[in-house]
């Protein structure tokens, strides 16, 4: 089934032959994660944790279960998710004198507790995260990694003196997730929120938005600048330098298992996933061609160049498998690995071996191979010393073929009426009134995502109003 004739169907289908999950538990939208999916998570996961540690943050584990006196404490998170909560209202056959919210996110579990850590300028900043399951009541259709039920997700928490520091914080937290983005060799756009699409309880929200092959964007990770909003209904004070207590002002950044969703979606193509190797369960699959009576010096062969490759740090796997050549082929270009060596009797004769990267239509030379052919013969003893070339290389490969596309779908209407027409992301001016905002997603029947972030010049007209500016939005259709 082809990506592009029907991606709903290709993107289920994909998911299920990878073995990335299973969608069969009896809850909707709960997903069970095969080792296959659960691998690639777990390596966005060590590079997410990695980028923490670097920035001083301290995991933490929090509760999953919140009392309703501490949800209730602020009341734009309760319009924001009291319709999606899951609520537990027994414990074994008794009523529960105070009902529990199941998270679907953990401000109002954490800031109980920043209260009590918080007392001097001393404790500041607090820079805390952890990586957790949360839980809202999707209505909607659910779609494995983009829409479901339970959400695999990251969130950092942090606590500052002031406005300023905060600030700082949200600069930080862009720079993170521009290394995650690259990571995953995602492209997207970081847009200021609208008022009335911002995180509920916050000041303002950035999110980073990627778009994906039917022309719609997918939110791929938020941050959220809170100044004093929670800290004066969870009472998060500290005694400054002055001897005056003050409000902690605060931030959140947050990442789910959508990242997942848009490797699958962004990079995929006709033969399956095709994974970045930064988070590629294996980097490289070793396939031995096998003729009777000549099999174990192929395998002995295999075994000692994974060896080699494993000592040099890369992930790789010898498939040995009693299965053919042709089926090894299939199934592993279906899961997508990035780089696949043969070795056959003569390459054993030779001291050499095939390496056939994942893509070949979009690569002409990798780590200064010559991959025009499809493939390189490449003698085993220098294979070590050029792989993370290849590799490197490969993922700058993705990384460009999703950046084309999406800059090839930044399209700017001349006139509202073409809003409703277009797809992609769709560039327009904007005075800055929700009138106009408002106006625009309904004629256009698609989303004010916001003011993209960044270097981007704009002179024009609001595209509601006439209005003259030099503001812009930006505006497409959301999963």
């Amino acid at each position: 089934m082809g990506k592009m004739d029907n991606f709903s169907d290709w993107y289920n289908d994909v998911i299920e032959k990878a073995q990335l999950i299973d969608k069969r538990y009896p809850v909707k939208g709960m997903d069970v994660w095969l080792p296959y999916g659960w691998s690639i998570m777990r390596a966005v996961d060590a590079f997410t944790r990695s980028e923490m540690e670097r920035t001083n943050h301290g995991e933490v584990k929090f509760p999953l279960l919140i009392p309703v006196t501490e949800f209730n404490k602020e009341a734009d998170q309760i319009k924001g998710f009291g319709g999606e909560v899951y609520w537990v209202t027994k414990g074994g056959h008794n009523d529960l004198d105070i009902p529990l919210v199941v998270r679907p996110t953990s401000e109002t579990a954490m800031y109980p507790m920043f209260s009590l850590w918080v007392r001097s300028h001393a404790d500041l900043p607090l820079k805390t995260y952890q990586i957790v399951s949360v839980f809202r009541y999707e209505t909607k259709m659910t779609r494995s990694f983009m829409r479901v039920r339970e959400i695999h997700f990251f969130e950092a928490h942090t606590a500052h003196a002031d406005y300023e520091d905060a600030e700082r914080q949200m600069r930080e937290d862009a720079e993170i997730f521009s290394r995650i983005a690259k990571k995953i060799c995602i492209p997207y756009i970081a847009h200021q929120r609208p008022d009335w699409d911002k995180f509920p309880g916050a000041y303002y929200t950035v999110g980073a938005d990627a778009l994906l092959p039917e022309k719609k964007t997918l939110q791929i990770g938020t941050w959220h600048q809170y100044r004093d909003n929670f800290a004066k209904a969870y009472d998060i004070k500290y005694e400054g330098k002055d001897g005056q207590f003050h409000y902690a002002h605060q931030t959140t950044y947050g990442m789910s298992e959508r990242l997942l969703g848009a490797i699958v979606a962004v990079h995929g193509d006709d033969k399956g996933l095709v994974l970045p190797p930064g988070i590629a369960p294996h980097q490289a699959v070793i396939v031995p061609i096998l003729f009777k009576g000549k099999e174990e010096p192929v395998l002995q062969a295999c075994r000692a160049l994974a060896d080699t490759l494993r000592g040099a740090g890369f992930r790789v796997h010898v498939d040995e498998r009693d299965q053919t050549a042709g089926f090894k082929f299939n199934d592993w270009e279906m899961r997508g690995v990035p780089i696949r060596i043969e070795i056959g009797p003569k390459d054993v004769e030779k001291g050499s071996c095939v390496v056939v990267p994942r893509i070949k239509e979009d690569v002409k030379s990798l780590g200064g191979l010559d991959f025009g052919a499809g493939k390189v013969f490449v003698p085993v003893a220098d294979l070590p010393g050029k792989l993370g070339g290849i590799l490197d290389d490969f993922s700058a490969a993705l990384l460009a073929r999703a950046t084309k596309f999406r800059d090839e779908n930044i399209v700017y209407p001349k006139t509202i009426d073409e809003t409703k027409t277009l797809m992609g992301l769709l560039r327009v001016g904007w005075c800055g009134t929700e009138a106009c905002g408002k106006k625009l997603e309904t004629t256009s029947e698609k989303a004010v995502l916001g003011v993209p972030q960044g270097d981007v010049k704009f002179q024009g007209a609001c595209i509601a109003c006439g209005t003259a500016t030099t503001t812009c939005v930006d505006v497409a259709k959301t999963y």
